[in-house]
């Protein structure tokens, strides 16, 4: 957990996403001067630099349940994600190509698709829900030993048959995703979405399993975010969350979640340009990290960055 300072923290996409975006000359000369240091990567990784759960890791289902649903109706169970996808066939394989809000999602997709794939997972002690359209959870039996599921993340965009987990436990899994994909090819439901333009919605991505920590310490006194889980272990933590357009010029030791912003330039105009003016930390998803602070201007003979990339 990062400690030693109490700035802006803003948790970015990888910097290798910013490409050639030229910066302006402030956040240049900011960046240059600041402190770089290369961590862990992934979006787990980035979390956990702020936030001490025990036992240490963040399951992403119990998390964003209890944005969800409440803290109260998510303990002591353990939960599985089981977002609607859109995977598509190809040449070499099938691809993950929409998972959650990318497939398009709406409450009438739920109302249809939900009730016939709930009996495939009740056989097995398991109940399906859908609090949130983009948003699907099984509740599993007690005792349920899982494999590691790939997050959507990691699979996005990639051939399905590389994430699928191995191993005699993982084998029941990959049966009955096959069995869940049956059922979504053949639903009528998914032929009215395609006649309307609409992907189908023709299997489930399950990740982020567990259940809830015993509780999680940070340093951070507030969240903004639009990622359920994140805003999930903000209240385990027992601190403010919003969703990232509450948010308006705050003091420091916020931590401002835009890992899901893609608008390249507007995120350095509007974000990092600003950032520059404050002590702040500039966490990207690839493990690049930048520390800016006031006393760094100094450094005035390093050469201004062009590019986030050097």
């Amino acid at each position: 957990m990062i400690e030693s300072i109490r700035p802006l923290i803003l948790l970015l996409p990888p910097l290798q996403k910013f490409g050639g975006t030229s910066l302006p000359e402030r956040l240049a000369k900011a960046l240059a001067q600041a402190d770089r240091g290369a961590l862990a990567a992934g979006e787990e990784a980035q979390l956990l630099r702020y936030f001490k759960p025990l036992p240490l890791r963040l399951p992403y289902a119990p998390l964003s349940r209890v944005t969800d649903i409440g803290l109260a109706e998510t303990r002591d169970v353990q939960w599985l994600r089981a977002d609607p996808a859109h995977i598509r066939p190809d040449i070499n394989g099938a691809r993950l190509l929409g998972i959650g809000r990318t497939v398009g999602i709406e409450q009438s997709d739920v109302d249809a698709l939900l009730p016939a794939l709930r009996p495939l997972f009740g056989d097995l002690g398991m109940l399906l829900d859908a609090p949130s359209p983009e948003r699907w959870y099984l509740k599993l039996a007690a005792g349920a030993t899982l494999p590691t599921f790939a997050s959507p993340e990691q699979a996005l965009g990639d051939d399905v048959f590389e994430h699928i987990p191995d191993g005699p436990e993982a084998r029941r899994w990959r049966l009955l995703l096959n069995e869940t994909q049956i059922v979504l090819h053949n639903h009528p439901h998914n032929e009215a979405r395609l006649a309307a333009g609409r992907v189908p919605i023709n299997s489930l991505w399950f990740w982020g399993g567990g259940a809830l920590p015993d509780s999680i310490s940070t340093s951070v006194t507030q969240v903004f975010s639009d990622e359920a889980g994140l805003r999930g272990a903000a209240r385990l933590a027992r601190i403010a969350c919003g969703e990232l357009s509450d948010y308006s010029a705050t003091p420091s030791n916020v931590l401002i979640d835009l890992r899901q912003q893609r608008d390249w330039a507007g995120l350095i105009q509007h974000w990092l340009l600003p950032a520059a003016h404050t002590d702040a930390v500039l966490d990207f998803a690839d493990g690049a990290v930048f520390t800016l602070r006031s006393n760094q201007r100094w450094r005035f003979w390093r050469k201004p960055l062009r590019t986030l990339q050097g």
